[in-house]
């Protein structure tokens, strides 16, 4: 059995170059289904493009997850083969497929891909994702090659990690958290869980105090955009169960000044009682 192969890149679609490993996987393995998860990360944005895999694995058929987002492309940085229970990984060691490999069980074996056989032969060294990953990865979903025939093992404890911002105490009887990322429509996912709040004592419904870059705003913890007006602000749990800030029929990001990495501040209001219409506006 074939299996399929989920891409993920930052090669864009405006060159060639995402329907080119397409076509290496389709000459080696053309039964395999690719699935595009996107293409369009910021050039090297490997935290962005690692939490993307991340929130996608779940939903992803079991087989092949290749990710190629590799500003280290043609050092020494190794590209290498993950075997987990989900399926395998190929791609860089540089952070990039740490946090899906954790969050489906862990590997069992990595191996740093240098088998001459499974590369295709080029002059530069600048495009792994055509010439090392896609080949990878079309062999291991075909089955015309095992794991450990792609090169040696190597140590768990030498792979790059990616490390996911922890939620913090922030002195103030509230919790300092992050955007990890802002979709298409301009929400801001944060690393905040509805648990980090329920441990203040805040409950969906209520209003809370927001510091977003040295400035104090209100905003209530709702269920969907239609519990506040048009224009208004509000918090809410995403689709991939984290606290996201939005604004109905606008930008959060823009509203509120946001990037990824931007420190956001939740504790509960001192005020018991605000308009709902004015939630995410009042200073």
């Amino acid at each position: 059995m074939t299996l399929p192969i989920s891409f993920l890149s930052d090669f864009g679609r405006s060159d060639e170059f995402v329907g080119v490993v397409h076509g290496v996987i389709a000459r080696i393995a053309p039964k395999a289904r690719v699935i595009d998860i996107g293409h369009e990360f910021a050039p090297g944005d490997i935290h962005g493009a690692a939490l993307a895999l991340l929130r996608s694995i779940q939903y992803l058929p079991e087989g092949v997850a290749l990710a190629v987002v590799d500003p280290g492309v043609g050092t020494e940085r190794r590209a290498i083969a993950a075997r987990t229970p989900w399926g395998f990984f190929v791609g860089p060691d540089n952070g990039l497929l740490a946090p899906a490999v954790a969050i489906v069980g862990g590997a069992d074996l990595i191996v740093s891909i240098e088998d001459l056989r499974f590369r295709l032969p080029a002059e530069g060294e600048t495009f792994h994702g055509r010439d090392v990953f896609g080949p990878a990865a079309a062999v291991l979903a075909a089955g015309e090659a095992a794991i450990d025939d792609l090169g040696p093992a190597v140590d768990p404890g030498t792979v790059a990690p990616m490390l996911i911002p922890l939620v913090e105490a922030d002195g103030l009887g509230g919790v300092l958290g992050e955007v990890l990322w802002i979709d298409h429509f301009g929400n801001a996912q944060t690393n905040v869980t509805p648990a980090d709040l329920e441990s203040l004592g805040i409950e969906p419904g209520d209003e809370l105090a927001m510091t977003v870059g040295g400035v104090d705003r209100l905003i209530r913890w709702c269920a969907t955009y239609g519990d506040v007006e048009a224009g208004d602000g509000l918090l809410h749990v995403d689709s991939y169960g984290q606290l996201a800030l939005a604004v109905r029929g606008g930008r959060a990001d823009e509203r509120y000044s946001l990037v990824v990495r931007s420190a956001v501040g939740l504790r509960p209001s001192r005020r018991t009682q605000i308009p709902i219409t004015a939630v995410g506006d009042a200073p």
